[in-house]
């Protein structure tokens, strides 16, 4: 079966698309990874408005990305905190593939936001694709995709 007569319902990419493929989403994710916890914090920071806030966040927490802790301000009400679930860390590569390209192809002249580097040698991280039997730095012309699966022709 050849790619163009297989049916993407299936798709892996097109799933995640679903819950994470939305500009908001992958931003709150960012700040998410890089430590910001509240609402106001998040709001502050990416400055969206509240309504597509709440709705991003209910989303993330429907779907197993974030979840929710009660804390109290000394004299406040209760409120909860935001925090990645394994399944959310499990975005960083995803988001650090992104800063990569962004930084390749889509950065000003000013610089990154962030520099990220390896905690141990302090050398910057990079993205990189290998298999399973640990052949790293792959590249489209290393691989072959095959139906998996889940794969059934297109209706």
């Amino acid at each position: 079966m050849e790619w163009l007569e297989a049916s993407t319902e299936n798709c892996p990419v097109q799933r995640t698309l679903d819950v994470v493929g939305e500009k908001w989403t992958l931003l709150i994710l960012r700040d998410a990874i890089n430590g910001v916890r509240r609402f106001d914090d998040f709001h502050r920071h990416i400055g969206l408005s509240q309504a597509v806030l709440s709705d991003r966040l209910r989303k993330l927490i429907a779907s197993g990305i974030l979840t929710t802790a009660p804390y109290q301000e000394p004299g406040s009400r209760s409120r909860n905190e935001y925090r990645l679930t394994r399944k959310g860390w499990d975005l960083w590569p995803v988001l650090m593939a992104l800063t990569q390209w962004g930084e390749t192809y889509a950065l000003g002249s000013e610089g990154p936001a962030l520099d990220i580097r390896h905690a141990g040698c302090d050398a910057p991280v990079r993205v990189v694709v290998e298999c399973s039997a640990e052949h790293t730095t792959l590249t489209p012309r290393d691989v072959t995709a095959r139906p998996g699966l889940g794969a059934h022709p297109r209706t």
